[in-house]
């Protein structure tokens, strides 16, 4: 079974004071056969850790166990994965089926299961017709399929994806990603994906571990980190274009914030310094708003419109429908935002505040 256990795992280079620590005691439960999106900004740790699963990197501190044995010592050919690269690594001087099968034939599988294995995987990921070609004559898009391809004939407990779109135009990634959910719904391998796309991660994704500085900010499901950030820094990662977060003070049904008073719909969960956060989309034109939204700039976007204003000193971004009279820069509408989609965010720790 390939089950995932990381505790309180730690990597640090180099030794004494000028050891840096980058990632910081992390813990996470992956049952057998769920598909699961490591994301996070450029230099968080995200393909760090995923490299500690595979044992490319050696871990400094806790314990990483698949199907229910600790790894920690063992090397990248015993833990039973198979990973997927962001450059396809393909054998430029090699078929498609000779690129699938290579790994097979080193680890000395019969040559008629070899041919059961490629055939199958060719079949899964539509390569077929291209297992004569070489890599030169593929697309970026066939490439990756056939280092998919050449992952999945290994049959392995988990399979690791390091950020393996990256390299593709935005049609053939949104192609890819269709293909990836296909797989996965096929064979219900366990699956890491490393991503630095919250698209690739809102839509892949069972669960989200969303990482910040080497440190898990979040886990859960694509809705429930949406829907409920844990801290500051999750609603401004996650969502196009992100949570408007706004720094101010609570007193009661009153949020001052850039010099404007906002009234609220009900009291703040306590009072003192904390941060409002508002998705654009759960603000709306209202003329019996309670905020006055000052337009700088206003975005078309087809089905949607973005306009961009300030509340006080506070900018503020609204997703309004594509086919609504848009506000003129320089106006001022007034916004709607209901009690429930209000997020609220303690001013010193940008950690989640219940109300």
């Amino acid at each position: 079974m390939g089950a995932i256990s990381l505790r309180q795992v730690e990597k640090t280079y180099g030794h004494g004071p000028k050891a840096v620590k980058v990632i910081h005691g992390v813990n996470a439960e992956i049952p057998d056969g769920e598909f699961i999106v490591i994301v996070g900004p450029s230099g968080c740790g995200k393909s760090t850790l995923l490299r500690m699963v595979a044992g490319l990197e050696e871990i400094t501190g806790g314990e990483i166990d698949i199907g229910g044995r600790v790894v920690n010592k063992l090397e990248p050919a015993e833990r039973d994965i198979a990973m997927v690269f962001q450059n396809y690594a393909l054998y430029p001087h090699m078929s498609v089926y000779d690129n699938m099968a290579y790994g097979l034939k080193i680890q000395k599988v019969p040559k008629a299961e070899i041919e059961v294995r490629v055939q199958k995987a060719a079949k899964i990921l539509e390569l077929g017709a291209l297992l004569d070609r070489t890599p030169r004559q593929l697309s970026g898009g066939q490439r990756q399929r056939v280092a998919m391809g050449r992952a999945i004939v290994r049959q392995p407990q988990v399979f690791l994806f390091d950020e393996p779109l990256s390299n593709l135009d935005a049609k053939l990634r949104a192609q890819t990603r269709l293909e990836i959910q296909k797989l996965h719904r096929e064979l219900g391998v366990t699956s890491l994906f490393v991503t630095h796309d919250q698209v690739e991660a809102m839509t892949l994704g069972q669960r989200l571990i969303v990482m910040n500085g080497g440190r898990i900010e979040q886990i859960g499901t694509p809705e429930a980190v949406y829907g409920q950030p844990a801290t500051t820094f999750v609603a401004s990662f996650i969502g196009s274009p992100p949570m408007n977060l706004l720094t101010g003070s609570a007193d009661g049904s009153r949020f001052t914030v850039g010099g404007q008073v906002l009234p609220l719909p009900s009291a703040a969960p306590r009072g003192g310094a904390l941060t409002l956060g508002v998705r654009p989309e759960h603000a709306s034109l209202h003329a019996d708003g309670a905020w006055p939204l000052q337009v700088e700039m206003l975005e078309m976007l087809g089905a949607e419109r973005l306009v961009y204003g300030r509340l006080g000193d506070a900018a503020f971004t609204l997703r309004i429908d594509g086919t609504l009279v848009p506000p003129r820069p320089g106006d001022t509408v007034r916004l709607h935002v209901p009690r429930e989609h209000m997020h609220w965010y303690d001013g010193s720790t940008g950690r989640r505040v219940e109300g």
